[in-house]
């Protein structure tokens, strides 16, 4: 249940010059640390930009694009920096800009795709102190956070959690309690959420036209919590990739429309599109259970089993009930994580 505050917390948006005082007041917080004997380091300063290259044959680039540009956040004295996985995802060459704005080779670390986030690795100091980790569980609606792209203080605004819920999009991903902020960083891709102590608390991963979904609220950022990270950490660092059990991949890139769940892509070469389905069919349920929402869909693929196991969907095409078949994969193996030209 949202809480009453949020209304009167928009209004405060509103309003111009109490959002650049308090928006001004929060940006003091975070930038210039209460004065101690020594000085304090910067958070805005570890978020970096990140470009990268991907080659034209990757499972991804038609619709991330070949050069793609974001942010990441550096959190480790050895060049460790955390990103948005989209951004490093089948790179064949990845670049950070170092604090003297001059590109320095990074190299691929990790990736996980039930979280989104992705590791890089600079090969050179960057100049800049790494930002340090906080608990997003702690963060709440109405709460007033700092949204960063690299930049400094120039490319950070204050901003408001409008909401903590769910997500689900449509390339098999579901986080159970995202944040979602207002007003909207344009340069979101990898950007930070700091919270008013400095720290770390998501990884900018979406623009969204309404955040209160669908209650006629602001546009704005989901951000990924910080907190997704710590389970998986040691795994990301050993073998670049979670070593949890894997959720089985269908390769159907839903979208609900009119109550209904239409399947508006499918995965080239992926398990539903070598069973058959096509784009524009209608999914009426996973075996005997309708489904009608993006998650419940999801959820009910990834209750069947591990990588591998068969799912049967009941589909409506062309006015006729059909019922298909798909043998899962595993979307890992299907991505082309080590380029080759």
């Amino acid at each position: 249940m949202r809480r009453p505050i949020l209304p009167q917390a928009w209004a405060a948006f509103s309003a111009p010059r109490l959002l650049a005082a308090i928006g001004f007041a929060l940006l003091l917080t975070v930038v210039q640390p209460a004065s101690h004997s020594q000085a304090q380091p910067d958070p805005l300063q570890s978020v970096v930009t990140i470009t990268s290259a991907v080659p034209a044959n990757a499972r991804t680039a038609r619709v991330l694009g070949t050069q793609r540009t974001g942010n990441g956040i550096l959190i480790g004295d050895d060049g460790l920096i955390l990103t948005i996985g989209y951004l490093i995802m089948e790179a064949s060459e990845i670049q950070v800009m170092n604090s003297d704005g001059n590109p320095v080779p990074a190299s691929h670390v990790a990736y996980d795709h039930a979280t989104g986030f992705g590791l890089i690795r600079a090969s050179a100091p960057l100049g800049v102190e790494p930002a340090k980790l906080g608990t997003s569980a702690d963060l709440a609606e109405a709460d007033y956070v700092v949204a960063a792209a690299s930049g400094g203080e120039d490319s950070a605004t204050m901003a408001l959690v409008v909401s903590r819920r769910s997500f689900a999009g449509p390339w098999e991903y579901f986080l159970d309690s995202a944040i979602y902020t207002t007003p909207p960083l344009r340069f979101f891709q990898g950007a930070a959420l700091f919270g008013q102590d400095g720290k770390l608390l998501g990884v900018g991963s979406l623009i969204i036209r309404d955040i209160t979904d669908g209650e006629g609220g602001p546009p704005g950022n989901l951000f990924v919590p910080i907190d997704l990270l710590k389970p998986i950490f040691s795994d990301l660092l050993t073998f670049g990739h979670s070593t949890g059990t894997t959720r089985p991949w269908v390769g159907i890139y839903p979208v609900e429309v009119n109550g209904l769940l239409m399947v508006n892509r499918v995965a080239t070469d992926g398990p539903a599109e070598t069973a058959g389905i096509r784009k524009g069919d209608t999914l009426l349920g996973v075996a005997e259970t309708p489904v009608r929402e993006m998650d419940r869909f999801f959820k009910l693929i990834w209750a069947l089993g591990e990588v591998g196991v068969d799912v049967p969907l009941k589909i409506l095409r062309d006015g006729d009930v059909v019922d298909i078949t798909v043998k899962s994969g595993d979307r890992m193996k299907w991505l082309r994580m080590k380029p080759s030209f």
